[in-house]
């Protein structure tokens, strides 16, 4: 498709566009310019709730963009870095003083917040107010009080006049930390899609025992640092279940679907029948070990849900139940909220865009009434979430007490699903419609996926998220870093830009919205210090040259896969010039496993699925001369003999991977075990059982998590990486 001339680009639609952060070109990833066409930025313009569909509309909505920035009195929130100086302007009516005070966090106030000498280091306005560089990291309130001067308060006759009326106005202030502490050791952990993993004791999928008990062997008997989870996001409380974990209906809280039903501490004093009725439960979702070679997600939520209503019922002791209400308290409205819709889920479907209009808003008297109504169901879903906190708690104290430096990494998925919680809370008014219901997110077109990619999330507002004082996001944070050593940040591009798709476009038909980026990463930042915890970006993609340099100038890891490293000449990029700041890997979960990939099965696969766009023994050719690169880079270095097996192959590449610099080696759990499937094909959703396969060897037995200590290939790879 031949790409539309930015002359195609009205000047009030480019200006219109540019107020509101969205690009009208970029580089694509064969380097060219990509320019939007016309009605492609009008259609993002419009799911930023921005009229730009004549150009005497879109001179309308830039003139209305204008007074609203020169009118308004203070910033809608400030995001700064310890130790700077920073500017504000405060748009003060004529005839009026301003009075400026913080808030600190702690309680404390202060008063030292007065105008510059002019202009400041980072370019402030004449005039621009300053905020102290010395304030303490967290989250502060600026407050302003304008009042008349003396002698212009009062009109003639001693009326007073129009301007004599006082305004006041506040804002959010976060002082975030220049930059995060990088892991103080090396490490090596496994990367693993938790449900694939299940242990003979779990209920058919792997759950947070599980983590524990891989946490804790791998550590003591591997010397294994880390291990890395799939996002453990809340799906669906009703069947059929969204197999991917990374289109969850709410981010804010984890799916009970990972609960292990028996170390509930009032499982315990279930009755014997009850206890016969909860074993029948376990045994309908399976147990790991009946070498079914699909997960049955629907199965397993089921006997769960019905197992801990029954636990729910049990009376808690006097301790037990003031901790449950304490963390009720802390959760607050959004937990309430989360409860609510999964009640009503329950109810009335899986699409809240389905329900009833008048449920459509959850701050409306019709939900309060049902949620009264469902005050049961309601309790059970939020005593269910206490019950994962604390399973979290413990899986991430399992880790570290068995002396992983890091412990638990929990993934950040980019979104959510458009019919889930977190889309009826936040697209709603009480959110201020901080995510765009009219759009979608994901990636243009590159290398991997020639047409594009929409992922089905409705992206973040960015002005209505800065206007809410970041908010929803900084609670989101909270909850992922509070039982974390590390989280990784899917896709963390999105924090500087985002492909927005607007609803009825192919995935290529998007464009670019940008985010302030020093605000989003910023605010990321202060929350993994409060954590003490480690960021990981997902940097992969089309990537903007500067955003690596500014991520490390940050603290945040970047992510270096061996396949994708290769200098200017399209060679492989020798270990020892690997950036150290990085998360490294070989594999994925997004592509094939090393030992498919060694053998081209993955090219098969593709051609099976008819995913291929150019033909397949041109595929096959490229994809053999560039494995063959790799392996004459093992030969040199020594790590590969003549006539080595498969199995050698993969921990030779390992052991490539232990000579970079990299502070962090992740090592695929499928790999250790031979395990030849990928987990996810992108781009396919039925045609392939995306998220749906356990874990298996290599001649697709499945592989249950008691099995690794006796694995050779898993002992044989964790001893090339322990001695590297």
């Amino acid at each position: 498709m031949e790409e539309p001339r930015v002359s195609q680009l009205s000047p009030e639609l480019v200006r219109l566009a540019s107020a509101f952060g969205v690009a009208t070109e970029y580089e694509g990833w064969r380097g060219e310019a990509v320019h939007a066409a016309p009605a492609t930025v009008i259609a993002v313009l419009g799911a930023l709730g921005v009229d730009a569909s004549t150009p005497e509309a879109a001179r309308a909505a830039l003139a209305a963009q204008d007074e609203s920035r020169r009118t308004r009195l203070l910033p809608p929130v400030l995001v700064l870095r310890a130790g700077r100086t920073a500017g504000f302007t405060v748009n003060v009516p004529a005839g009026h003083r301003v009075e400026l005070w913080i808030e600190l966090e702690d309680g404390g106030v202060r008063r030292d917040v007065g105008p510059g000498p002019g202009p400041g280091p980072l370019g402030d306005p004449v005039g621009a107010h300053r905020v102290p560089a010395d304030l303490p990291l967290g989250w502060h309130t600026l407050h302003a009080r304008c009042s008349p001067e003396p002698e212009e308060s009062l009109g003639s006759g001693g009326v007073p006049s129009a301007t004599g009326e006082g305004v006041y106005a506040s804002c959010a202030i976060a002082i975030t930390p220049t930059v995060l502490p990088v892991p103080a050791e090396r490490a090596w952990g496994y990367m693993v899609q938790l449900y694939s993993l299940p242990s003979r004791r779990s209920w058919g999928i792997g759950d947070l025992a599980d983590l524990a008990d891989l946490a804790t062997w791998s550590a003591r008997a591997q010397g294994a640092g880390f291990v890395l989870v799939n996002p453990l996001h809340a799906a669906s409380p009703v069947p059929p279940v969204e197999a991917s974990p990374y289109l969850p209906v709410s981010r804010r809280f984890p799916d009970p679907m990972y609960v292990r039903v028996e170390a509930v501490p009032e499982f315990a004093y279930l009755s014997p029948v009850e206890r016969a009725v909860a074993e029948e439960l376990r045994a309908s979702a399976g147990d790991g070990s009946d070498g079914a070679d699909r997960l049955d997600r629907d199965a397993v939520r089921t006997a769960k849900r019905a197992a801990l209503a029954l636990v729910h019922k049990v009376p808690r002791s006097l301790g037990r139940d003031a901790d449950y209400r304490a963390f009720i308290a802390r959760e607050g409205q959004w937990l309430t909220d989360f409860a609510t819709w999964c009640a009503l889920v329950e109810e009335y479907g899986p699409t809240w865009r389905d329900w009833p209009e008048e449920l459509h808003d959850p701050d409306s008297g019709e939900v309060a009434a049902a949620r009264e109504r469902l005050a049961g169901t309601v309790d059970f879903h939020r005593w269910t979430q206490w019950v994962l906190a604390d399973q979290l708690r413990a899986a991430q104290e399992a880790a570290t007490r068995a002396g992983m430096p890091v412990g638990v990494v929990h993934d950040l998925a980019v979104g959510v699903h458009p019919d889930g919680a977190d889309a009826w809370v936040l697209g709603a008014a009480r959110g201020g419609g901080v995510l765009a219901l009219g759009a979608t997110g994901g990636a243009p077109p590159d290398a991997m996926n020639q047409i594009g990619q929409d992922w089905n999330q409705p992206p973040w507002h960015p002005q209505r998220l800065a206007e809410a004082g970041y908010a929803p996001y900084r609670e989101l944070l909270r909850a992922v870093f509070r039982h974390a050593g590390a989280v990784r940040v899917d896709h963390v591009l999105g924090l500087f830009r985002f492909w927005w798709v607007p609803k009825g476009n192919s995935p290529a038909e998007g464009a670019y919205v940008r985010y302030d980026h020093e605000a989003m990463v910023g605010i990321l930042a202060l929350e993994a210090h409060r954590a003490g915890a480690v960021v990981i970006g997902e940097d992969l993609g089309t990537v903007e040259p500067w955003v690596r340099t500014y991520l490390a100038e940050r603290g945040i890891l970047g992510t270096s896969v061996l396949w994708f490293e290769r200098d200017d000449k399209g060679r492989p990029l020798s270990p020892e010039q690997w950036r150290a700041s990085s998360l490294a890997t070989v594999t994925t979960h997004d592509l094939p496993p090393t030992a498919a990939r060694l053998a081209g099965e993955h090219i098969d696969l593709w051609e099976r699925l008819h995913l291929l766009v150019r033909d397949v023994e041109v595929e096959r050719a490229e994809d053999l001369a560039d494995r063959e690169q790799w392996l004459e880079l093992l030969r040199r270095r020594g790590y590969l003999r003549p006539g080595a097996g498969e199995r050698e192959t993969v921990e030779a590449l390992h052991r490539l991977l232990a000579a970079t610099p990299c502070r962090l080696l992740g090592v695929w759990l499928p790999d250790g075990v031979g395990d030849r499937r990928p987990q996810n094909l992108p781009g396919t959703s039925n045609e392939y059982p995306n998220w749906l396969l356990p874990v298996a060897d290599g001649e697709g037995r499945r592989v249950c998590l008691e099995d690794l200590p006796v694995d050779p290939r898993a002992v044989s790879l964790a001893r090339a990486l322990r001695g590297r």
